[in-house]
């Protein structure tokens, strides 16, 4: 159970890094701004999946938890 966890948050946060960059480039090829919606949200998008894949390999992509379930 722990292993499908860690690993669906990994997809899951490449499959957002994924959708973001495309927002970026999508709304750049489409002569929008810095600060157009597309590539702003994008971004966003971008970083919160980073972040997501990034703290899973930190924490072992098992819930970030120790167990205790004060």
């Amino acid at each position: 159970m722990r292993t499908a966890y860690g690993a669906s948050t990994r997809i899951l946060g490449s499959l957002l890094v994924v959708i973001g960059v495309a927002m970026v480039v999508s709304a750049l090829a489409r002569g929008g701004g810095p600060l157009a919606l597309g590539v702003v949200l994008g971004t966003m998008l971008a970083l919160l999946g980073a972040g997501r894949v990034w703290l899973a390999s930190v924490h072992g992509g098992d819930g970030g938890g120790d167990g205790d379930t004060r």
